[in-house]
C-alpha cells in the first residue's frame, strides 16, 4: 500500500517545514516584540509605526506576501538575502515573508500581556528613575510573556500550518510534495491522510507542550 513512498523524500520535506517553522518563530517573536514596545511606546510616531504595521500586515493575505517576496524583492529589486543558490533563496525568502506575517499577531499577544501588567508596577518602576526601555525589560515583558503562553502557542501552531503558503514561490516543504506525489500518484486519499498526519505530529505535542509551560509560568493574581 505503501510502495509509492519509496520515490520521495518525506521526511526531508517535513524537515524543511520544521527548519521554516523555527526560523520563522525566532524571526517573529524578536519582531513581534519589537513592535509591541512600539505600541505601548510614549512616543507617538513609535506608537504610529506600530499600529499601522500591525493593522495592515495582518489584513495582507499571507500568499501575497509570500509571493512578494519573491517577485518584488528577489526578481525586481535583486534582494538574495545573501544568497547565491535559488532554492536558498527562495527558503530565506519564505522565512521573511513568514516573519514578517506572523509578527503582527505575536505582537497582539504580547501587547494583551503588557496590558495584564498592573499600572501601578509601572509607576513605581518610573518613579524611582528607570527609563521606558528598562520598565519594558525588567518589569513589563517578564510578566508578559509569562500571561501569553497559551496564546503564542496558539500562534506557533498556525505558523506550522501557515509553512503550506511557501510551496508558492517553490521551497520543497511538505506542500509542495504532496501537490507533486497527488500529480503523481492515484492515491488522493491515503497522501492527504499521510500528510494530514505528518502535521498533526508537529503541532499536537507543541500545542500540549506549551499549554502545560503556560500553566506552570501562570501569574498568580
Amino acid at each position: 500500500m505503501f510502495d509509492f513512498l519509496q520515490g520521495y523524500d518525506l521526511l526531508g520535506a517535513f524537515w524543511v517545514t520544521v527548519q521554516l517553522t523555527v526560523y520563522s518563530a525566532i524571526g517573529s517573536l524578536i519582531w513581534g516584540t519589537l513592535l509591541a514596545a512600539m505600541r505601548v511606546s510614549p512616543v507617538p510616531l513609535m506608537r504610529g509605526f506600530g499600529t499601522c504595521y500591525v493593522n495592515i500586515v495582518r489584513n495582507i493575505p499571507l500568499t501575497v506576501i509570500i509571493v512578494f517576496t519573491s517577485l518584488g524583492l528577489f526578481q525586481t529589486l535583486g534582494v538574495s538575502l545573501g544568497a547565491d543558490r535559488f532554492t536558498t533563496i527562495n527558503f530565506r525568502l519564505a522565512v521573511l515573508g513568514l516573519t514578517a506575517y506572523t509578527s503582527a499577531f505575536v505582537c497582539e499577544a504580547v501587547r494583551s500581556g503588557i496590558n495584564t501588567v498592573p499600572l501601578g508596577q509601572v509607576e513605581a518602576a518610573r518613579a524611582i528613575g528607570l527609563s521606558f526601555p528598562q520598565v519594558l525589560r525588567i518589569i513589563v515583558l517578564p510578566q508578559a510573556f509569562r500571561s501569553v503562553v497559551g496564546p503564542l502557542a496558539s500562534v506557533l501552531i498556525a505558523l506550522t500550518k501557515n509553512t503550506t503558503v511557501a510551496a508558492a514561490i517553490g521551497v520543497a516543504e511538505a506542500a509542495l510534495l504532496m501537490r507533486e506525489m497527488i500529480e503523481n500518484e492515484a492515491q488522493l486519499i491515503l497522501i492527504s491522510a499521510i500528510f494530514a498526519l505528518g502535521f498533526l505530529c508537529l503541532t499536537l505535542p507543541t500545542g500540549l507542550l506549551l499549554g502545560w509551560v503556560a500553566k506552570k509560568v501562570a501569574v498568580k493574581r
